[in-house]
């Protein structure tokens, strides 16, 4: 599962195994109008036809797969940039849950690659806009606000023990200072699954399989 306003084009740097796993991907449709995100990963977890799977998600996708574990039977979460509890959520994100002020930000500017990609990926993308173009594929204001609004109101307190966290040392959109037990990526920024392909072909077949 992608991160926020992304399509599974950021995995396409993931090579796995094909011997030993299959590969499916899952996209962001939009919410309804008031949609819980326990009603939003029900609707999702009906797309996923195969029993006991390992999900793997990012960032938002990240807390998503959470939720869907909590409807389905699976036999590991992954989660990657993303966080596992509430007190993991930074300083400002837990500031936006009390006084509200994530409903002023200027996601009507959906268009705008730019700021979209900060909401998504955290990074000021400039010199790499045409690559940010192909990853942010949902565009609508909607989604967005309500996005942001289900990532700083989640309420998780306690994750299973089938769950894999995975989280860059440079993240700056969930720092590891509010984090632990977590495997830890040297110089991985909030994009590093595009980023730090490598590191993930290495190691993440032996943590699915494992």
């Amino acid at each position: 599962m992608p991160g926020m306003a992304a399509s599974p084009s950021i995995f396409e740097f993931i090579k796995l195994p094909r011997d030993r796993i299959e590969t499916h991907f899952l996209d962001w449709f939009i919410p309804g109008k008031g949609q819980s995100l326990e009603s939003y990963a029900e609707e999702l977890s009906k797309r996923i036809v195969h029993e006991n799977p390992v999900l793997i998600g990012v960032s938002l996708g990240g807390i998503l797969v959470q939720e869907i574990a909590k409807i389905i039977s699976i036999r590991k979460i992954i989660i990657i940039s993303s966080v596992k509890l509430k007190k993991e959520l930074p300083k400002k994100m837990v500031f936006a849950r009390y006084t509200k002020i994530h409903k002023l930000l200027p996601t009507g500017l959906v268009n705008n690659v730019e700021l979209l990609a900060k909401y998504a990926f955290g990074e000021t993308v400039v010199k790499r806009l045409e690559l940010y173009e192909k990853y942010l594929s949902i565009r609508d204001k909607q989604y967005i606000d309500w996005c942001i609004d289900q990532m700083v109101n989640w309420e998780q307190t306690e994750y299973p023990n089938n769950l894999v966290h995975i989280q860059g040392d440079r993240d700056t959109v969930f720092p590891v200072a509010n984090m632990s037990n977590y495997t830890s990526v040297k110089n991985g920024t909030h994009a590093m699954i595009i980023h730090r392909a490598k590191w993930f072909n290495e190691h993440l077949p032996t943590i699915i399989l494992d």
